[in-house]
């Protein structure tokens, strides 16, 4: 929808998945903060939906919040057309959903539902909504597409006690890459985004709260924030990064997370 501040342009949106919360919350918050306006989906997350809502309001920022089980065809059906509905055609498309099991359990000591969700709310999650959401962006001459894997996933390294949610990941990113060079044509650049061990409550955190201590540290002095994802996210969707695609960017700190062996 046309913004009427900017003389009747287009002004540029972005559907965040997994943005009501974490780390998708300190990229949505960025972008609303840039100007963008965003639709930012949550799997059940009502409470925590309805106080950003009322944030964005107070601050005049452009957002949509949606319910949407992220591997589920119907949902990303539904969010996807709500956020054409009120906006148009993304300019990026910010796939930070994806559950993951806190404990550590062997393949065959995994519920096979839990396992299976893992694997939808993951890997099938994106494909799905790269196939909802590409062919808008075709249209519109052009985006961004960023996903969410896990430190070292584009090494394939083995993670005992994780097995589906790695298998799951690291399918991202290979899916990312594919896709990087099918919509290379099109203008549109896709890359992926590796957190490091980024904790609760900084995963909503800025830089300047890493800095004044908390979390895991790194090798570099100080835990990671969501600010550090947010600003790499900020980075690829600028439009004179255009010629990026196809990148892991791994946001660590330096710390090996799975050769540390952190839970």
């Amino acid at each position: 929808m046309p913004d009427p501040s900017s003389g009747g342009r287009l002004r540029r949106s972005a559907l965040i998945t997994g943005g009501v919360e974490g780390l998708g919350r300190s990229v949505a918050q960025a972008l609303l903060a840039d100007g963008y306006a965003v639709t930012a989906t949550h799997r059940a997350s009502d409470e925590r939906a309805q106080v950003f809502s009322d944030e964005a309001r107070r601050l005049g920022w452009r957002l949509q919040v949606l319910q949407a089980n992220a591997g589920k065809t119907g949902d990303v059906e539904r969010s996807v057309a709500a956020h054409m509905e009120e906006f148009g055609a993304p300019w990026a498309l910010v796939h930070a959903a994806g559950p993951f099991l806190v404990g550590r359990r062997d393949l065959v000591d995994t519920p096979q539902d839990e396992a299976i969700d893992m694997v939808e709310g993951n890997l099938i999650a994106t494909l799905l909504y790269a196939t909802a959401v590409l062919p808008h962006m075709r249209r519109a001459g052009g985006g961004r597409v960023i996903v969410f894997g896990f430190d070292r996933a584009g090494d394939l390294p083995a993670w005992a006690g994780r097995s589906a949610y790695a298998a799951a990941k690291t399918g991202v990113l290979s899916l990312a890459k594919t896709l990087a060079v099918e919509e290379a044509a099109h203008r549109i650049t896709v890359n992926a985004i590796c957190p490091g061990d980024i904790r609760d409550p900084l995963k909503e955190g800025t830089i300047a709260q890493a800095r004044e201590g908390g979390g895991v540290q790194a090798p570099v002095g100080r835990s990671g924030s969501g600010e550090d994802v947010a600003r790499i996210v900020q980075f690829f969707l600028a439009e004179d990064s255009d010629f990026l695609t196809g990148n892991i960017v791994y946001v660590t700190g330096g710390l090996d997370v799975l050769g540390a062996s952190k839970g």
